[in-house]
């Protein structure tokens, strides 16, 4: 409900803007933004440290207040209160678009209960620019944010996302990304995926490959930085129902082929752990409505074919 002054109408309140900031390069900030910020009465930001390098660099000097996940219900009043006092409220997070993963989105939604006016300043967003450089499809996708921290909880919520058919954008944190990648393989399967890191920054970097790929390298290179995971989604793996012809046996062998080398990973990250191959390619059959006696006869070809290589080159070898 809002609270009005005697006297007060609802076009005296200030407004709230929601400003994107640079998620790694200082130059990605709008012009808008930096007259934003001359013009507010007070910058509500999630790290005030980190905006305050910001705005030196451009030269502006404003007053700061913290607004963060552990200090949002005692903030959240007071900047309600300059909003409704006619003040300008500048809202930023630590980098990209406030309100997507972090505590901004309360606060929008207390200052609309007031009556106060919102307006948002587009700009950089680690998903978008992640989602972009992946390779994968952007027509349909969907945001996770981060999993749960919990293993058991991440765990459940992987399986409770392996049915969705859009690509799939996630935060992880390095230190979390090799044991969420064999979640997301073991539930998943032989997807592909990309990890972005450093996004817009000067070690930027992006590794592709499926998921079985991407894992290997990062047992390799550890993970570090800012990190994107973008997956594709399940309907991708089965295109028994893409205008592909398909026998009573499942998908047709085109659908299986266009996706060999994928199984394959799936194969081996799953004999590694000590499971029968044979087991293995019956349970995929199976997971994806895939006709196992063609199945089974293209992982031969394929293993055969690869036998009889006359070099076996990792990724980027020459």
């Amino acid at each position: 409900m809002t609270n009005l002054k005697k006297g007060q109408s609802v076009n005296e309140f200030g407004q709230l803007f929601l400003c994107a900031t640079p998620i790694g390069n200082l130059e990605d900030i709008t012009l808008r933004v930096l007259r934003v910020f001359q013009e507010v009465d007070l910058i509500a930001a999630e790290d005030t440290r980190r905006t305050l390098r910001l705005l030196n660099h451009y030269g502006i000097s404003k007053p700061l207040t913290s607004y963060y996940e552990h200090n949002q219900r005692q903030k959240g009043p007071f900047i309600i209160e300059q909003l409704l006092q006619g003040k300008k409220v500048a809202l930023v997070s630590d980098a990209g678009m406030p309100g997507i993963s972090d505590p901004g989105e309360n606060l929008v939604q207390e200052a609309l209960a007031a009556g106060v006016p919102v307006t948002v300043l587009p700009g950089p967003s680690a998903v978008l620019a992640a989602l972009s450089l992946s390779g994968l499809s952007t027509r349909r996708f969907v945001f996770e944010g981060f999993l749960p921290r919990p293993r058991r909880e991440r765990k459940q919520r992987i399986q409770e996302l392996a049915g969705e058919p859009r690509t799939l954008v996630l935060f992880e944190s390095p230190h979390r990304l090799l044991e969420t990648l064999p979640l997301l393989l073991e539930s998943w399967g032989p997807r592909k995926a990309a990890v972005v890191r450093e996004v817009t920054k000067k070690f930027e970097e992006v590794i592709r490959g499926t998921l079985a790929e991407v894992w290997e390298h990062f047992k390799v290179e550890a993970p570090r930085g800012e990190l994107v995971l973008v997956i594709e989604g399940q309907s991708i793996l089965n295109k028994a129902n893409d205008g592909v012809e398909t026998s009573r046996e499942g998908a047709s062998s085109e659908a299986i082929e266009e996706r060999i080398e994928e199984l394959l990973d799936m194969v081996a990250f799953r004999a590694e752990r000590g499971e029968n191959p044979r087991d293995v390619l019956r349970e995929i059959a199976r997971k994806y409505n895939l006709s196992r006696r063609r199945l089974y006869q293209s992982w031969i070809k394929a293993r055969n074919q690869k036998a009889d290589s006359p070099s076996h080159l990792k990724k980027g070898e020459s």
